[in-house]
């Protein structure tokens, strides 16, 4: 005797009218801050409820593909997604499954350094005009964490994005949105710091060299002294868990 599979659920009306205002969007080449069609237009092309739309709509605003723009001329308006999004969904299941903040050290030390290797002979000289600005910051905010910090993961993100990977750019954008451990209680001292920019200098070189695999060592070193740095100074970091709050992706 066999045992029937449960059938599968199909999928509910509100996302299935969300997956068709996507495609639309795209088949019509809309760019992010065009608007979509007005609600009573939507209305009568995907002829569904008014409820229904509505949840389809809450759905893209909630994963950042519209805002919606009050107003007598207001209304759905298409955005370009960024990772915090991605960020808050990753947090969330991490916590489900209780994985601690030494997985996100884990992954970006595999993956960064392919990334880098990857942007060396892929990154265009707008960005790596882009990345020696961020070095700039850093060298003269050195003395302001804060500033500091911000500068670091836009360095991350640029070379992350000129990888010509966007899967690569929103994994890693999302997880530096995570990483900086600042809210967990991890500080960065003005040494630490200085390491950090030195490091940045060197992959940076590497990169304007177009040389992948000096990238690719340059990045892992840089990586792997953050680990090293994390486990003596802040063991008990690694090993708690990342909770499901906005302050680590906003």
């Amino acid at each position: 005797m066999t045992i029937a599979e449960p059938a599968q659920r199909p999928p509910k009306a509100a996302m299935l009218v969300a997956q068709r205002i996507v495609r639309d969007a795209l088949r019509d080449n809309l760019r992010p801050g065009d608007l979509l069609l007005p609600e009573r237009t939507m209305l009568e092309k995907y002829q569904t409820g008014r409820g229904t739309l509505r949840e389809a709509l809450r759905l893209l605003e909630f994963q950042g593909v519209i805002a919606l723009k009050p107003g007598p001329r207001g209304g759905p308006v298409l955005q370009s997604p960024d990772a915090s999004h991605l960020a808050s969904t990753v947090v969330l299941l991490m916590q489900m499954k209780q994985a601690p903040f030494r997985t996100i050290v884990e992954v970006r030390t595999t993956l960064e350094p392919m990334i880098s290797g990857l942007a060396a002979s892929r990154m265009s000289e707008e960005s790596l005009d882009d990345l020696k600005s961020t070095i700039e910051q850093m060298r003269d905010e050195l003395d302001d964490q804060h500033s500091f910090l911000d500068a670091n993961k836009r360095f991350h993100d640029i070379i992350a994005w000129s990888s010509g990977n966007t899967l690569f750019g929103y994994i890693i954008d999302s997880l530096l949105g995570i990483m900086d451990g600042t809210v967990l209680g991890v500080d960065y001292p003005s040494h630490r710091r200085a390491a950090i920019l030195k490091a940045h200098e060197e992959i940076f070189e590497a990169l304007k060299s177009r040389d992948p695999e000096a990238s690719q060592a340059r990045m892992t070193e840089h990586i792997l002294a953050y680990e090293r740095y994390a486990e003596r100074k802040f063991p008990q970091v690694l090993k708690e868990i990342i909770p499901w709050d906005s302050r680590f992706y906003s």
